[in-house]
């Protein structure tokens, strides 16, 4: 899924650096509330109540390759995308390579975006942060998954993020069923979900 899927650049002001004790002080006040303003728009500065659980005894290596978005709450850099899609794999360093793809069908154009991730807690535990650029980084935690590694619900670090995924353009009932109840225990609001589009042809194909 995507934690964040546009590069947007944010740009915090320089500020000249006065000498006097009360001038720094005001400046590093306003340079931190400009920088927690940075990652509020990466959704980060405003996190959950507590860490959600998440899969433990987590295998990398099962949940690499393609997943179909089934199901997000859609936000900014989301909005208005079918065939969404992500795929995982290894980079050199250690990281895990996240290519999504998703086709923005009012503009009748593919959008992509390649980002890395890594672990917060140890590669057994699936609690990941996601950045598409520079240091800033998104909550990634998937929170359900099957034992075949083939339907995952993958949660944010706060309420504004979720994801359904599945290896498959569909979910089983009982799947989607259970994993929206996980949801809800949550405090999730499932009715603010948007139902990606998977079916059907895209004219002219993906350009990769």
């Amino acid at each position: 899924g995507f934690s964040i899927f546009s590069a947007h650049r944010i740009t915090i002001p320089a500020m000249k650096v006065s000498s006097d004790p009360k001038a720094r002080a005001l400046h590093h006040v306003v340079l931190s509330a400009s920088i927690c303003w940075a990652v509020v728009a990466l959704a980060a500065c405003k996190t959950t109540s507590k860490p959600v659980d998440v899969v433990g005894s987590f295998k990398t290596d099962r949940y690499l390759g393609t997943w179909y978005e089934i199901a997000r709450y859609d936000f900014a850099f989301e909005r208005d995308l079918s065939h969404v899609t992500a795929t995982y794999s290894m980079n050199p360093n250690g990281t895990i390579k996240v290519d999504n793809r998703g086709y923005a069908y009012k503009r009748s154009k593919w959008k992509r975006s390649v980002g890395k991730a890594k672990f917060v807690e140890g590669p057994d535990k699936a609690r990941l942060k996601v950045s598409f650029f520079g240091p800033f980084y998104g909550g990634y935690n998937v929170v359900r998954l099957d034992e075949d590694y083939r339907y995952a619900l993958v949660a944010g670090d706060n309420l504004k993020f979720l994801w359904l995924l599945s290896r498959e353009k569909t979910i089983p009932e009982s799947i989607r069923s259970s994993y929206l109840a996980k949801a809800r225990e949550l405090g999730y609001d499932i009715d603010k979900l948007v139902w990606t589009v998977q079916d059907g042809e895209v004219p002219g194909g993906a350009p990769w």
